[in-house]
């Protein structure tokens, strides 16, 4: 079975960047960085994708 997305425990907020980060094999303070870019630069583009993320990716269950 593949890969899949989950949130982190290791949060900050939701979990969300985490979950990202660990997904990808990077470092979560890289993709809280272009969140934060996101954020700033673009509008609010970075919340509005980050609150979608946060009620769209599920947490692990516990057996996984």
């Amino acid at each position: 079975m593949g890969k899949k997305l989950y949130k982190s425990h290791k949060k900050m907020i939701c979990g969300v960047c985490a979950g990202i980060a660990e997904y990808f094999n990077i470092d979560p303070t890289i993709v809280r960085l272009i969140t934060v870019i996101l954020s700033l630069g673009g509008i609010g583009l970075g919340v509005v994708i980050y609150i979608i993320a946060a009620i769209i990716i599920p947490f692990p269950s516990i057996d996984e």
